[in-house]
Order: structure tokens, then C-alpha cells, then sequence
């Protein structure tokens, strides 16, 4: 069991709470690795999925990871359930919090805890339509021409895995505007369309786990638009060049927008995260 963060008297700590896919780890698919060859960065697995490997970040991100897990609160915040979070190995300790399916779950030591599942399904009976009815709404939308799966994640959101080069012109902006009048909003990554409830939030999980560690400073990082109000509650924000985020110019007054894009923005993130909690020391 990992030990406890426990602020030294005196000293509340710096908690780093980032998106990990196309943030921090990078599939081959999204790494961008636009140099020559003999310039590419060497690079680290970080992840396995049924004996091959999946998600990358380089060799410098790792060195800077380890430490940034060392010095910080750092609380890996993701969309993802908790069995695909759990595939995740990343460098230096493994931290003690988690954030899953978009603030559905938080972990503590690996554990989902109790009290916080029960205030998330509060809050989603109360606030908004019911997972049914938009997964039915999904099913007769969309067209077999160009849907490949779809799935519920967590019994909390729902997702399809599209064809995007025959995804109809529209379809996605009018799909928002249904669950937007519901309670649910969209986003488009890759080739997942995520259907997710308003209430579910990556920025109250942290909040959250804030609260309990005393958190002096917030840090967040993420590149979709389900990460945004994350980057919002944060006190400083940083995004990659790439990304829902990206292509619609999102700012707000505590981001930073990188230029990088791809695995070498994994690594600057990382960087500035570090920087943000040395400055602060």
C-alpha cells in the first residue's frame, strides 16, 4: 500500500491532476514524430494491452515523471474506466490517488472510494437524463456504415468507436445539441465519440482529493474539451498543441498553450508542471 501524501507542518503541497491519453502518453498513432528518423526521440512503454505495446512517453518524460511523482501530489486524471487505467505503468511511484471515468471514480491506493461513488450517483440522478436514454439515442443515430463498436464505460458514460473518415459532415455538432438540452455534453477524440453527463467532472474529483491533501496549488494538463473544466478549476493550466482544445483556440487566463504537439508536448508539459512547483518552493 503506498503511503499517505502528509504535508509537512507548515507546507501544503503541490497537487498535479493531468489527462493522461494524447497528454501524457501517447499511442504509436498519436506520438508525431514529424523529425528525421535519427532525430526521434528515444521512447518508454508505459503501457501494455494484450502482450503489445500501447502507450509511449519518451525517455526524458520519464526521468521528469518520476520526479514530478516524487515532489507533488500527482493524481492521473482520465476518462478512462479503472481496468484500462489500470494497465497504465507509469514512472516512479505509483501515486496514491487517481482520478477514472471522468471523475466517476476516485482511487485511493487502487481503490475506489465508497462515499464519492455514491455523491457522483446523487448527482447524475438529480441533474440530467439517464445513461438509457442516450445510449438508445446513440444506437438509432448512428449508422453501421461507419460505427465499429459501442460501449458503456463504468455504467456512468457512454462511447462509440468510429470510422472518422466516413463520420457524416455534422453529425457530431448535432449529437451535442441533443444531449446538450439533456444534461450530457460530446466530445470527438480520435476515433471515440464520448457521450458523457455534465455532472461527471474531472475538476470536482480534484477538488476532491484537493480537499483532502491540503493542496496549497493545483496544477492540471489535458488536450479535449472533457478536460476543460479541469484546466478551469486549476490555478495553472497548461494544454498541448493538439486536441479538441487546440483546434478551437481555448484559452483562459491561467493556460498555457504549447506549441508542441504530440509526444514531444507530453514532455513539455511535464517539464512546466515541475518548473510550476519548483518556482513555488
Amino acid at each position: 500500500m503506498t503511503t499517505p501524501f502528509m504535508p509537512s507542518q507548515g507546507t501544503a503541497p503541490t497537487l498535479v491532476a493531468s489527462d493522461l491519453d494524447r497528454t501524457l502518453i501517447y499511442s504509436p498513432a498519436a506520438l508525431a514524430l514529424g523529425m528525421p528518423d535519427a532525430q526521434a526521440p528515444r521512447l518508454v512503454c508505459v503501457e501494455v494491452h494484450e502482450g503489445k505495446p500501447l502507450s509511449f512517453v519518451t525517455e526524458e518524460a520519464a526521468v521528469l515523471l518520476d520526479e514530478l511523482a516524487r515532489s507533488t501530489v500527482f493524481v492521473p486524471t482520465t476518462t478512462r474506466t479503472r481496468k484500462q487505467y489500470r494497465r497504465i505503468n507509469l514512472p516512479g511511484p505509483r501515486p496514491q490517488y487517481a482520478i477514472c471515468a471522468n471523475g466517476g471514480h476516485i482511487l485511493v491506493d487502487g481503490v475506489s472510494d465508497r462515499d464519492w461513488r455514491k455523491q457522483v450517483a446523487r448527482r447524475l440522478a438529480d441533474e440530467c437524463a439517464s445513461l438509457d436514454e442516450v445510449r438508445e439515442h446513440l444506437r438509432r443515430s448512428a449508422d453501421e456504415a461507419w460505427l465499429l463498436k459501442e460501449r458503456v464505460a463504468e455504467d456512468l458514460f457512454a462511447y462509440l468507436v468510429v470510422e472518422r473518415a466516413l463520420l457524416p459532415e455534422g453529425w457530431v455538432k448535432d449529437l451535442a445539441e441533443w444531449a446538450d438540452g439533456r444534461g450530457w455534453t460530446v466530445s470527438l477524440q480520435g476515433r471515440k465519440i464520448y457521450a458523457v453527463p455534465k455532472p461527471l467532472t474531472k475538476s470536482a474529483a480534484m477538488r476532491e482529493v484537493a480537499r483532502r491533501t491540503e493542496a496549497g496549488l493545483t496544477l492540471a494538463a489535458g488536450d479535449s474539451l472533457l478536460d476543460a473544466d479541469l484546466l478551469l478549476a486549476a490555478d495553472r493550466a497548461w494544454r498541448p498543441g493538439h486536441g479538441e482544445l487546440a483546434d478551437e483556440g481555448w484559452q483562459s487566463p491561467q493556460l498555457t498553450a504549447l506549441d508542441e504537439r504530440g509526444v514531444a508536448a507530453g514532455e513539455e508539459i511535464v517539464r512546466q508542471l515541475l518548473d510550476a512547483d519548483r518556482d513555488r518552493a
